[in-house]
């Protein structure tokens, strides 16, 4: 949803190789929630957006939604989340960057870009990042997990590793179940602070 004719264009060149097409959605709530698979929310389309996905949670509760704006700081991007989105992309987002977030919402799990999750950990107190207890992860769970770190989506890590997509998603169960977290996220951010430090972490 955006009332930006630059930045609809551009979402519909990201995805013009894909088969995912581009709805233009103008009035919110005038769609049903099975004609589209995920919406996404340009903050710039509207003066209220927290209000927006309020409604939009009350309305169309199963309605996957990701926000895309220019901020990156915690409090703005805890506070998209709290408020019902499922993810979060920066205008600066590749068309990588959307099939991933898009990837991961519709798999349950809620998105946010690396550069947002380090700013994240860096703005973090540092009282808060001492190391716990870790858990005992086998081989291939850390294999995962740091695929999973590193930004990859659960059919990159399977081609990665040779291993079908479903049994990503049931590596990267249990390891949510071991950290003690509820999503994606979460895991990303304890693994980047405690077992594959951002410093002494090369891109892949």
């Amino acid at each position: 949803m955006t009332t930006d004719l630059v930045r609809l264009a551009g979402l519909e060149a990201i995805f013009e190789s894909s088969r995912i097409e581009v709805v233009p959605i103008a009035i919110p709530g005038g769609f049903r929630e099975d004609e589209i698979s995920v919406l996404i929310i340009d903050s710039q389309a509207t003066e209220h957006p927290f209000v927006l996905l309020a409604s939009l949670a009350r309305t169309h509760p199963s309605l996957l939604t990701i926000v895309l704006g220019e901020r990156t700081d915690q409090e703005y991007v805890e506070k998209v989340i709290a408020a019902g989105a499922r993810g979060y992309l920066t205008y600066s987002a590749s068309e990588r960057d959307f099939q991933m977030a898009i990837d991961a919402v519709r798999e349950g799990s809620i998105w946010a870009p690396r550069k947002v999750l380090a700013k994240l950990i860096s703005q973090t107190p540092a009282h808060s990042r001492t190391t716990p207890a870790l858990p005992d992860l086998t081989p291939r769970e850390l294999q995962v997990l740091e695929l999973l770190t590193a930004g990859r989506s659960n059919r990159e890590i399977g081609l990665s590793l040779d291993i079908d997509e479903s049994t990503v998603k049931a590596h990267v169960g249990r390891l949510m179940r071991k950290v003690g977290v509820a999503n994606r996220i979460s895991l990303t951010m304890f693994a980047m602070q405690h077992l594959f430090p951002i410093s002494g972490r090369k891109n892949r």
